[in-house]
Formats: structure tokens, C-alpha cells, sequence
């Protein structure tokens, strides 16, 4: 069991390198349970040229959703990592099915 820190979203992030921005949260029913997915847009320019995409994130199964909140007062909930390659697989078909999204990456977790 990991927290997840609900960011604000539709407020953009700027780093050296680009931006991006977080769009939407989502709650999808899957095998039983919840997957929990982010859509985002990224624009990169630096040295070596401009881009951009718009991407899922999966932080996880929800196994409570935003049932704290952290001194900043942003939501937090608690969510399994999704780690079996075929759930992923096939939310990864789910997703890409459901928003027009270059790619479908997975939270990872290190302890």
C-alpha cells in the first residue's frame, strides 16, 4: 500500500527541458477492482529539438480514495502498483481505447 498525492490539475509544471500538465483523473473499473489513471500533455524544447505528447499514468489499484490530505492540503490516496505485465497489458488497451494517448506508462515504486 503507497500514497498517492493528487496533484492540482490544469496547472502546468515547467522544468529546464519543457512542461506539461495534468488534465484529468480517472477511476476505471477493471477485474474488480479500480485503476487509478492520470491524462497529462508534455512539451519538450531544448537543445535538441521541440516535441510533445499526451500520455496516461497508472499510480495504481485505489485502495482508498483521498482519505487524507498532506500539509499542503492536497488529497491523498492509497493505491497498489499495478505490477502483473498482462493487467498492464490489457489496461494499457483499455486506456488507449478510451483516450487519444501516445502512451500508458506505470507508476513505479521503489522501496
Amino acid at each position: 500500500m503507497l500514497k498517492y498525492i493528487h496533484h492540482k490539475l490544469n496547472q502546468e509544471v515547467t522544468s529546464i527541458g519543457g512542461r506539461y500538465v495534468l488534465v484529468k483523473e480517472t477511476r476505471l473499473p477493471f477485474r474488480g477492482r479500480e485503476a487509478l489513471y492520470l491524462l497529462g500533455h508534455a512539451a519538450f524544447d531544448g537543445c535538441c529539438g521541440a516535441g510533445g505528447c499526451a500520455y496516461a499514468m497508472v499510480p495504481g489499484y485505489l485502495l482508498s480514495w483521498k482519505s487524507a490530505t498532506n500539509e499542503e492540503g492536497l488529497a491523498i490516496s492509497l493505491v497498489e502498483p499495478v505490477r502483473d505485465e498482462a493487467a498492464q497489458k490489457e489496461l494499457r488497451r483499455l486506456i488507449k481505447g478510451r483516450e487519444v494517448v501516445q502512451q500508458v506508462m506505470f507508476q513505479e515504486y521503489r522501496g
